[in-house]
């Protein structure tokens, strides 16, 4: 992972660089994500273009130090490649032992410090992985220290990967099939005896980088305008809040920082308003909107979330949903597409019902209906409209003119920028 200079045209203020880090899921045999592959980017483009892997090693290291584990791998193990240079010097000792798996590459060979350095990260309690094992590979020496060898699909045969699960994969020692890329081969390593799995028969590498939310200056505007009367109107702010996606999200994670220490959930936006206050919401609108309203307009994605937003709104009054406000289910199904990171990591700054929460996670809930209704109306999937509204006792015209309603007040809320 390194920090790539970003040049910027004469006389114009320099861009600001970023650090990338890709991710790949590492998966047990049933489907589960054990953990996360890190992986050196040098820019937003998705593959390896660094010529330094001393440098990559580092840099990676030095990101995940930076952004944090636990943002990273979403509490789960991190995969870190090493080189020589950063198994000599203990540089991933700088990382928790609890997540971090020490990645040895095929490069690195095997001496006295190599082997040392092992029984140091052993001591500290770390998992130690080999990269890219193959039949008479010179880390066999290595082999004692590993609690798993990564076995790459494209540089052995069927006949030698059977073989080397036999000779050394044990309930201690996990093999780990690389470079997956189809559900047959995922079935044929698991038959073979492998463990866990990585490919991209699963999904593609991430790259992990935070994105703005698009945002509607005029929406800001009318904030202003709104808190600037001698008496609020609680409903018009929440109304306007409501119509921007930028907006409903500062404010569901404003509530959730450390400024506060809300015990309560958050059911709603106008329940988030009411716990703020009049005094509060002031000086909340003022700070987010001095800082949004000179930004672009919404992007197809923002207004598909308030598409979905204002559907599961429109549809409340007709299906059962307790306590979840499904204005916010629907908005924020989509953010982990916006802000381009987990649905997890989204969630970790909300407070959010259980059931919203669960669904958008993918969990069991409540509202799973609900939300499988909003996806296929998107996709156009009629006959599993039909089916979901029979189970909701809906009629399909009825869930019909709420989208278009929606696609309309979501082009409404969008307008005039």
């Amino acid at each position: 992972m390194s920090v790539k200079p970003q040049s910027a045209p004469t006389g114009s203020a320099p861009k600001q660089a970023y650090r990338y880090v890709a991710r790949q899921p590492i998966l047990t045999a049933n489907e589960q994500v054990f953990g996360y592959e890190l992986l050196f980017r040098d820019g937003v483009a998705d593959y390896f273009c660094s010529n330094d892997p001393e440098a990559a090693s580092r840099s990676t290291l030095d990101t995940s130090i930076l952004m944090g584990l636990d943002i990273l791998c979403d509490g789960r193990h991190a995969f870190i490649n090493c080189t020589r240079e950063a198994l000599l010097k203990d540089y991933v000792t700088l990382l928790p032992p609890s997540q971090a798996v020490v990645e040895i590459l095929e490069t690195v060979p095997v001496d006295d410090l190599v082997k040392a350095a092992c029984i140091r990260l052993k001591e500290g309690g770390y998992t130690i992985a080999l990269d890219d094992f193959v039949a008479d590979d010179p880390r066999v020496e290595l082999v004692e220290f590993a609690d798993f060898l990564k076995v790459d699909m494209k540089d052995t045969s069927a006949e030698e990967r059977i073989a080397l699960v036999k000779r050394f994969g044990s309930a201690r020692r996990h093999m780990l099939a690389e470079k997956v890329e189809t559900r047959e081969e995922f079935i044929a390593c698991k038959k073979a005896g492998f463990t866990h799995f990585q490919g991209y028969f699963f999904r593609r590498p991430e790259i992990l980088q935070a994105r703005e939310i698009p945002k509607n200056q005029v929406n800001y505007l009318r904030l202003l305008q709104a808190i600037s009367r001698e008496e609020v109107d609680a409903k018009e702010i929440e109304d306007i809040i409501k119509g921007e996606a930028s907006l409903c999200y500062r404010l569901l994670r404003y509530l959730n920082s450390a400024s506060f220490s809300f015990a309560t959930e958050i059911h709603s936006v106008k329940h988030g308003l009411a716990i703020l206050g009049e005094r509060e919401v002031r000086r909340w609108v003022r700070l987010v909107a001095a800082l949004g309203a000179g930004q672009n307009r919404p992007s197809d994605l923002v207004l598909s979330a308030l598409v979905r937003a204002r559907y599961c709104e429109l549809l409340g009054p007709k299906i059962p949903h307790g306590e979840s406000d499904l204005f916010l289910l629907g908005l924020l199904s989509m953010m982990d597409v916006i802000l381009k990171i987990p649905m997890g990591v989204v969630l970790e700054g909300i407070s959010l019902d259980r059931e919203t929460r669960a669904v958008l996670l993918g969990q069991k809930s409540q509202l799973d209906l609900v939300y499988q209704l909003m996806v296929s109306q998107e996709a156009a999937d009629w006959p599993k409209v039909a089916e979901l509204c029979a189970q909701l006792k809906l009629s399909e015209s009825l869930v019909t003119e709420c989208h278009w309603k929606a696609m309309q007040w979501a082009r409404e809320m969008t307008a005039g920028v």
